[in-house]
């Protein structure tokens, strides 16, 4: 038994109960596996015993192994104290409530049954941390689902709800009673007489089922080829599950074991690693512990039916939550309720959803043309264009109409929050709720805190990202907020190599090498070129200094918006989204090189990706030096899920770590000799530079 108690024992009747009390979560942390250990042995030897049922105190069975042990010694592995449930002499009941995942799941695998309440989930997420399941969850799950439900759930990491995972096999039986205890018990004690036990890895029922195998296991390779080419965990999954199925059961646990070893310590687990603890901290909010616990937003309306303000609205419908949509014409409001319909019609057809589940957002979601329909709603999210006079407009008219309390809310990119607040008779109720496109997709959602924003409006606005599924992360007030300013940077570099030599298709492969899904030239398409096109318009009239960007400038007065116009930084054959080179483009680029006189030259791959990279790293510094962001954390979260930044390389600041800040800064000093103002090497980045720390744990000055 654990001296600390994280493991609990009792008989009732002829059923030892098993119970993990480690909160928050049930963590396999010190003393669980041990605690797991203990109790079978005594269970076992105690012939009053007929039965065990292992279960988790409070609304979880296990949520898996503390991430924090990784890369450490552990006294005790998940591979032991799995292998001591699997092999006790009286049968063991999974019950399963809440989640049981990673560790907890091959706990739960090592059962002779698993029992679970309807609401609970189940997984191996290991590999989206770069590892494997490493206490015999491959070998356990494959013969118990077989090899193509241990494909999908392994590689993938996804969590199973509780009637799927019982149709594939992983649950026995769903019970939902109010006392789900008690239940359990009886359950142990009815089967504590069958014979023999079922251990999961000697059912071989399913993978004999599923015969010859290799072209499954040939089409996950080339998947995970294409899409997590940059990483190892995938990969090793798909050959554990093939062990599964080819060997016994011993080799299957030890090539486990050896392929576990080989990526803990990894680069790409450490990085994964750290990107999971960053999302983490980013939730957490200085100076609000005296706020009180927020309360949720039960209703939303949204101004604005465009492509932003329609997404952000399906993400509203997607958690069940009424949405208002609100535009000034019917034509408009129509158009925005059409391009809904239309892209819930596309999940459809895709499978992702059902026809009823699309019938029941689109219920959630309701179209209004005026302000007085909207008056009782929780918050609103303005997603109008970026014009400074049309969202002053919509603010007064929103402090005019909005119940007491509502947060608004703009979904601004770039302008200061502080000029809509100011609109207002109250300033502490406004904040950003920057989303990022497609809103209903893409899971960063920035909240930007004005210079009178109220802590408890930031802490609400917070929740209300949580509850719509996104990553929520703070960001101070200034143009382009933290998120975008820090991206500018790079965007400008590029735009700007081109007039010095480089190519469109030189930089996005260079990009996807790296690590991104796409190169930024074919996003650009994907966005419109357009977009960003009035945000340097607006630029340039407020400062005589900006350095306008030509080409980019150009292409659009050329009317080359994108593929919405069949043309862009590419050209678009016959409404096919493949991106072709365009001479065209290489004669805008030369006629600006020669306008201007700038000399032309070839780049190698380093000094693009560096010059790129190391200018954002450099902005995200002062930005952090001025005490717009909270963490350099904070940064590297929205890199990853609003820019899709590679999540193996943990982020850009994590990833600037791993060249060093002395080097970037010599770098950095080197082209502002070179380059001039822009480049400017920021105090933070000097002082890190000199002081041999590291970015990632950098902050505002004190």
């Amino acid at each position: 038994m654990s001296e600390k108690q994280v493991v609990k024992y009792r008989v009732t009747g002829n059923v030892a109960v098993i119970s993990i009390d480690n909160p928050p979560v049930n963590a396999l942390g010190p003393g669980v596996r041990e605690g797991i250990i203990d109790a079978l042995a005594q269970g076992n030897a105690d012939s009053a015993v007929e039965a065990f049922v292992l279960i988790g105190e409070g609304r979880n069975f296990m949520a898996g192994a503390d991430i924090r042990q990784f890369g450490g010694v552990r006294p005790v592995s998940t591979r032991t104290s799995a292998a001591a449930i699997d092999a006790s002499a009286k049968p063991v009941v999974a019950a399963i409530c809440g989640y049981a995942l990673g560790g907890g799941l091959e706990h739960a695998l090592a059962c002779h049954y698993r029992i679970s309440t309807p609401e609970a989930k189940v997984g191996l997420p290991e590999v989206l941390l770069g590892i494997v399941p490493g206490g015999g969850g491959t070998q356990r799950l494959t013969h118990l689902v077989g090899p193509e439900a241990a494909l999908d759930i392994i590689t993938t990491g996804r969590h199973v709800g509780a009637y799927e995972a019982q149709r594939i096999g992983i649950i026995d039986e769903i019970v939902d009673e109010p006392d789900f205890l008690a239940a359990s018990v009886r359950f142990a004690a009815r089967v504590a007489i069958v014979k023999p036990l079922p251990r999961a890895h000697l059912l071989s029922e399913k993978i004999e089922q599923a015969g010859d195998q290799a072209l499954a296991f040939d089409d996950a390779r080339k998947f995970h080829t294409r899409k997590s080419r940059h990483q190892k965990a995938p990969m090793h999954a798909i050959a554990l599950i093939e062990a599964a199925v080819k060997g016994s059961f011993e080799e299957g646990l030890a090539l486990e074991q050896t392929l576990f070893a080989e990526l803990e310590n990894s680069e790409e687990a450490k990085a994964l690693r750290y990107a999971f603890f960053a999302e983490r901290e980013a939730a957490k909010i200085p100076g609000a512990s005296n706020v009180p616990k927020p309360e949720p937003v039960s209703s939303a309306a949204v101004i604005g039916a465009g492509t932003m303000g329609s997404g952000i609205a399906m993400a509203f419908a997607d958690v069940g939550t009424p949405v208002k949509l609100l535009d000034v014409t019917h034509e408009a409001l129509d158009k925005g309720m059409k391009r809904i319909r239309d892209n819930y019609a596309v999940s459809v057809k895709r499978g992702s959803i059902s026809q009823s589940e699309m019938d029941a957002r689109l219920a959630k979601i309701q179209g209004v043309v005026d302000y007085a329909d909207i008056s009782d709603c929780d918050a609103v999210i303005e997603a109008v264009f970026e014009r400074v006079d049309l969202k002053q407009a919509i603010f007064r008219k929103l402090d005019d109409v909005m119940k007491p309390g509502a947060l608004l809310l703009s979904n601004s990119s770039a302008i200061d929050i502080d000029i809509m607040a100011q609109a207002t008779k109250r300033p502490a109720d406004v904040a950003g709720a920057h989303f990022f496109a497609p809103a209903n997709v893409m899971k960063l959602c920035e909240v930007v805190r004005g210079t009178q924003t109220a802590p408890a409006t930031i802490a609400r606005t917070m929740k209300m990202a949580r509850d719509l599924g996104k990553i929520g992360a703070v960001a101070g007030s200034c143009d382009g907020f933290v998120a975008n300013r820090s991206r500018t940077s790079l965007m400008t570099e590029m735009m700007l190599m081109l007039e010095e030599g480089a190519m469109p298709e030189q930089v996005d492969r260079i990009l996807v090498a790296f690590g991104y899904p796409m190169g930024f030239f074919a996003v650009n398409d994907m966005s419109g070129l357009d977009v960003s096109y009035e945000g340097r318009q607006r630029r340039a009239a407020a400062d005589p200094s900006y350095r306008k960007l030509h080409v980019p400038d150009r292409l659009v007065e050329m009317g080359r918006k994108g593929q919405k116009t069949g043309a862009g930084w590419y050209r678009y054959k016959d409404g096919d989204r493949t991106p072709h080179p365009d001479d065209l483009v290489k004669e805008v680029i030369a006629s600006v090189a020669r306008e201007f006189g700038i000399a032309q030259r070839t780049f190698s791959d380093e000094e693009i990706l560096h010059r790129l990279l190391f200018a954002s790293v450099n902005e995200a510094c002062r930005i952090l030096d001025e005490g717009r962001a909270y963490r350099a954390s904070d940064i590297d979260v929205m890199w990853l899920y609003g820019f899709g930044f590679p999540r193996h390389r943990g982020g850009l600041m994590y990833w600037a770590d791993t060249i060093g800040a002395a080097p970037i800064h010599r770098q950095v000093t080197e082209w502002h000799e070179r380059y001039g103002k822009r480049w400017e090497p920021s105090p933070l980045l000097a002082r890190v530079a000199e002081s041999g720390t590291r970015l990632r744990d950098a902050g505002p000055q004190s």
